[in-house]
């Protein structure tokens, strides 16, 4: 067939396309109405836009109100591990690089390790972290896709097939694979950016071995840089990242998502590379990248970064969808639990100051906290709302990973990279209480209608503009 011939042909395709999606959007619109009128819980959240509670958990806990004489009120947010404020967690850091390993052993098993606990726990995972030749040739660098999200769940499912137990849901089975996918996913996220960059963009192809006496943040950045290179500061912040992005509850999108495939009793790859599904998403782990590219917009629009007024009538315009993606947000502002403060934002701005401060970035610092304090204000208005709005996690995260040299690639997978000790924590705790499937119901709002022999259809869509013969 004659490429012009093909192009009328696809032309053609296009155009039956267009008509079934034109079908299609009308068919699939449900009365609004009816929502109310069945008192559906939209999002699992009830009309105050809270979770409606599904299960129980005893990983994490996400606090943001009071008690006061009976009433409960808005506080500022707090986090707990397994009981354990994540700011004290933080804290007690003491220039100890490793914070990510030492959180992770604490969702697993539910308490703190000892200096030897950790040390040989951290020598568990470096162990496991390895990827073969193999792998890396044969998975990892065909068919290279520019969404690494997409490549860390290509990867996931293939490693079913390098398992020689892959469908074994005991609990030592799960968590030895659990601990393999948390000691993994740091290298093959980082070797699908390289494979990416070398074979689309045509630049040198980079892949160094992690050391086995660094820890996760700093071989993510030795991996990662041209000349592995880093400095403590740079290790601490990102370390700090990956604490506060890895876990948040049973209800958040990811994690609920594992626990759902979890309860069909699948295997631990097809519900990690499920929850990989989720965070992929603007509305969940892909919103800090919409962050960036937000302030690219703020920056590219607003002359004087410290003019209050000018800064405002811009947020007015992204607020009433005139400018940037036209959806009516302000991305990293508001959460659906936390108020006042998230603490993660609280902590991150902290470690986004400090590196602003080396990098000499101070005035893009201010330009964040400015569009923070304003877009308070203005959320407030604009939605009516009787609640304090807050600055979220992914306010500040994508600056931060961007002052460490962290692509914008790889923004939604750092967040895998940390997220997936959670993942694997509530996946275990579904497995050992042995839950019912999770199946909630959904209302039938259609009608029921005769069935009718093709010959006496009336065409609800015409693909032609005139009738076939014989019709």
């Amino acid at each position: 067939m004659k490429e012009s011939s093909m192009m009328e042909l696809d032309a053609e395709l296009d155009a039956k396309l267009d008509k079934l999606v034109t079908f299609c959007k009308s068919t699939a619109v449900i009365d609004r109405s009816l929502y109310y009128e069945y008192d559906v819980k939209r999002g699992l959240r009830d009309a105050n836009g809270k979770g409606v509670l599904t299960g129980l958990t005893e990983v994490s806990d996400v606090v943001a109100t009071t008690m006061d004489n009976g009433v409960r009120v808005p506080s500022e947010g707090h986090l707990y591990y397994w009981g354990y404020d994540v700011n004290d967690l933080l804290n007690g850091r003491k220039g100890k690089p490793y914070k990510f390993e030492e959180a992770t052993y604490l969702l697993l098993f539910g308490n703190l390790p000892s200096q030897r606990q950790l040390t040989d726990f951290v020598k568990i995972l470096t162990d496991l972290q390895e990827l073969s030749s193999q792998f890396v040739r044969d998975v990892i660098m065909k068919a290279p896709s520019e969404n690494i999200m997409n490549a860390l769940q290509k990867s996931i499912v293939m490693l079913y097939s390098y398992d020689e137990n892959p469908e074994d849901d005991s609990i030592r089975n799960i968590l030895r694979q659990s601990l393999q996918l948390i000691a993994k996913m740091p290298l093959i996220a980082v070797y699908a950016y390289h494979a990416y960059r070398h074979f689309v963009q045509d630049h040198s192809l980079l892949i160094r071995n992690p050391k086995p006496e660094y820890s996760t943040a700093q071989n993510i950045l030795r991996m990662l840089r041209p000349d592995g290179e880093f400095t403590e500061t740079e290790a601490e912040a990102l370390d700090t990242a990956l604490v506060l992005h890895m876990e948040h509850g049973g209800g958040n999108n990811s994690t609920f998502t594992t626990r759902v495939v979890t309860s069909s009793r699948t295997d631990t790859y097809s519900s990690i590379a499920a929850a990989i599904a989720s965070l992929k998403g603007p509305r969940h782990g892909g919103a800090n990248l919409k962050v960036l590219q937000m302030f690219d917009a703020i920056k590219e629009n607003v002359s004087n970064w410290e003019d209050e007024e000018e800064l405002t009538t811009y947020l007015k315009k992204i607020l009433n969808k005139e400018t940037f993606d036209k959806q009516g947000l302000i991305y990293g502002m508001g959460h659906a639990v936390y108020t006042l403060s998230d603490p993660r934002a609280v902590i991150l701005k902290e470690s986004t100051k400090t590196l602003a401060q080396e990098n000499d970035l101070m005035d893009e610092f201010a330009l964040y906290e400015k569009v923070e304090e304003i877009s308070r204000g203005l959320l407030t208005d604009n939605r009516h709302l009787f609640k304090p709005i807050c600055a979220n996690v992914d306010f500040y995260s994508g600056f931060l990973y961007s002052m460490l040299g962290i692509p914008r690639q790889l923004l939604t997978p750092m967040f895998a990279i940390a997220r997936i000790s959670g993942w694997s924590a509530h996946r275990i705790e579904e497995v050992v209480n042995n839950g019912k499937i999770i199946r909630p119901a959904y209302k039938y709002v259609g009608v029921h209608r005769e069935y009718k022999p093709i010959k006496g259809r009336k065409a609800a869509i015409d693909f032609h503009t005139t009738k076939e013969e014989g019709e």
